[in-house]
């Protein structure tokens, strides 16, 4: 089968079993992709493999942080075509995840996509992260909050963190060059409740593409009056 290698190979060095019904959903999964792309803009990336290894692999690589396996309940916020939270659960099943994207026409396409892969245990939602973050039912509720979405580190750990229970973490995916931004982002998460505790390097399998994973503790509650309200965040971002 056609791509099941390089997923074995990056599950196995993750310590995750890979095996023919996660295949099957992987290869759905790819094939939804490319068929809603053509309405929704879901991805610039539209090749078979860059597929597999720019979305499927790399969201799979959030689990080179150990404590993501025992987590009972995640968020994915600005989750996008679904990533990470898709391929999460697709190789956790057990974990309960919510993703979330404030346009609507992504959470038809990750509703198409959680039928037609025979997820449970798994929801999208539509809505800003602002918005969410102040309801009862999410905010301070999730084990992990996950984010490959293209925001300043700043912004997003306002974005996040109110979304993680205290002990919880919040796993930013982040491109090779991520030290300044940790180094300008550091009171903000401060102020937020949070610590930045490690940077996990990740390397994908048969490629030369590599990014991190910042991960940030949250020690703390955080403030009700974050995050602010829609626009404020990234317009005059927490110093």
């Amino acid at each position: 089968m056609e791509y099941f290698n390089i997923l074995n190979k990056a599950s196995n060095n993750e310590g995750l079993e890979y095996n023919e019904k996660k295949h099957g959903q992987f290869m759905r999964y790819k094939d939804l992709i490319k068929e809603w792309n053509e309405k929704v803009n879901l991805t610039a990336i539209k090749e078979d493999e860059e597929i597999v290894k720019k979305h499927f692999i790399d969201s799979m690589k959030v689990f080179k942080f150990d404590k993501l396996k025992d987590a009972k309940n995640v968020i994915d916020i600005g989750t996008g075509g679904g990533f990470p939270g898709i391929p999460m659960k697709i190789m956790k099943p057990e974990i309960n995840i919510v993703l979330l994207d404030s346009l609507n026409k992504r959470i038809k396409f990750l509703n198409e996509v959680i039928k037609e892969l025979n997820l449970e245990g798994i929801k999208a939602i539509h809505g800003r992260a602002e918005d969410f973050a102040q309801e009862v039912e999410y905010r301070g509720r999730f084990d992990v909050a996950v984010s490959r979405a293209v925001a300043n580190l700043t912004v997003l750990s306002e974005f996040c963190i109110p979304y993680v229970k205290v002990g919880g973490y919040f796993v930013a995916m982040k491109g090779p060059a991520v030290e300044e931004e940790i180094k300008q982002s550091k009171n903000a998460i401060k102020i937020l409740g949070g610590r930045v505790e490690h940077i996990e390097k990740v390397q994908i399998e048969d490629s030369d593409l590599n990014h991190n994973l910042v991960i940030i503790k949250k020690i703390s509650e955080t403030n009700r009056k974050y995050p602010r309200k829609a626009g404020m965040v990234t317009k005059s971002p927490l110093l």
